[in-house]
């Protein structure tokens, strides 16, 4: 197992907890010097607030932890693609180098539809490396949505038709 994979096993632990609490299962961590200082997991039902994304509450914890707005020599981690919001707070908080699993063909904004992440014209980009364990990552995300079918749920609030 490479190392980035030993790392993403620890944002599908994250996952899981938001699949646990019927939340779209998205979990993160950020490391820095071998260390993670930051975790998340969606809990945008939970807390009512739609920016309540695994990567938002992973870079607050990260930040508070370092005492930094910058997390430099940090190393995210995601199960799941981020989206506009997320690519844009990764690179307002200017994390040098996003892991992710899964592609989100939906609303992935860090190579899929968008690539926020590496775009020139903005004042910071992150080195992007996608694909690590993105069988397991994306499994999470279709066994839930699956799961939410069988339930007679159609259009979850979490689900991107």
């Amino acid at each position: 197992m490479t190392p980035h994979e030993t790392w993403m096993k620890y944002a599908i632990k994250e996952a899981e907890r938001a699949f646990d609490q019927n939340e779209v299962p998205v979990g993160c961590i950020i490391v820095h010097e071998n260390k993670i200082i930051g975790k998340g997991y969606n809990q945008i039902e939970t807390l009512k607030d739609p920016t309540a994304h695994a990567e938002i509450i992973a870079i607050t914890a990260a930040a508070a932890q370092l005492e930094s707005k910058f997390l430099e020599n940090c190393t995210m981690y995601v199960t799941l693609e981020p989206c506009t919001m997320c690519a844009g707070a990764i690179v307002l908080a200017k994390i040098p180098t996003l892991v992710f699993g899964a592609y989100d063909p939906k609303a992935g904004a860090c190579g899929t539809l968008y690539t926020i992440t590496e775009d020139a014209r903005l004042n910071h980009r992150v080195h992007t490396i996608s694909g690590v364990l993105d069988a397991e990552c994306g499994s999470l995300i279709r066994d839930f949505f699956k799961l939410k079918r069988s339930d007679g749920i159609q259009n979850y609030p979490g689900q991107n038709n």
